[in-house]
């Protein structure tokens, strides 16, 4: 009997810090940046729509045009590769793509939980078509696509690679410089490289003051505002 191999992935999580300064001489391939976005669209998302598109900032003249955009902050232009996730707002357009050779195929297991394709496809254009007076599609996109953005980061530490985030940019004016289709909205920037100081590790609250178990009380002695 071959004996489990266990492996405790736990500071790949912990040792994951956000990085502000890149080495600005350490350059990933094109090949190294597709892998690492290849596991960032093996997130999870609603309905497996795949709410995400990755903008890659690899050339140096991109990059100094996103500089301004991005309030200056300089590991835009130092880090190998500075990606823009953005989430997609008609992610119900992907649903043939998605599911069409899994129709083909007639695996009926595999849509999602339904038991039809016709169900599953009725149910997202609902949800879509409700949504075009609600924050519903925006919230969506915002919230698959930061999914997807976290992997990434993740993938880059597993990687040996540092990354930092950033929502701190104008988005109206990315959409401009860049002529991002109406379809999608600019969620974050993650840069990507080789450290050139080490972060600085931030503290964190401990689990006792963010967890609330089975649900608020009023006056419950596990809510973390007491």
């Amino acid at each position: 009997m071959k004996a489990t191999v266990q492996t405790d992935f736990s500071p790949l999580f912990r040792e994951r810090h956000s990085v502000r300064y890149f080495d600005a001489t350490y350059k990933l391939s094109e090949q190294e940046i597709k892998e690492l976005l290849e596991i960032a669209g093996s997130a999870p998302s609603s309905w497996n729509l795949q709410h995400w598109k990755f903008v890659s900032f690899t050339d140096a003249a991109a990059k100094e045009k996103l500089l301004p955009i991005a309030n200056g902050q300089k590991q835009v232009v130092d880090a190998s590769v500075t990606v823009a996730i953005l989430g997609d707002l008609e992610a119900n357009r992907n649903a043939e793509i998605v599911y069409g050779p899994v129709i083909r195929a007639g695996l009926e297991d595999a849509y999602a939980g339904y038991t039809s394709h016709q169900i599953l496809f009725t149910q997202i254009e609902e949800a879509y078509a409700v949504s075009e007076t609600s924050s519903y599609r925006r919230d969506e996109a915002i919230r698959n696509a930061s999914l997807a953005a976290m992997q990434l980061m993740l993938a880059a530490k597993a990687k040996g690679l540092d990354s930092g985030p950033m929502v701190g940019f104008d988005a109206d004016a990315f959409v401009k410089a860049f002529k991002v289709p109406q379809r999608y909205i600019p969620v974050l920037l993650v840069a990507i490289g080789k450290a050139a100081k080490p972060a600085t590790a931030t503290s964190r609250f401990p689990v006792e003051r963010t967890v609330v178990w089975n649900g608020f009380e009023p006056n419950a002695s596990n809510s973390p505002l007491t």
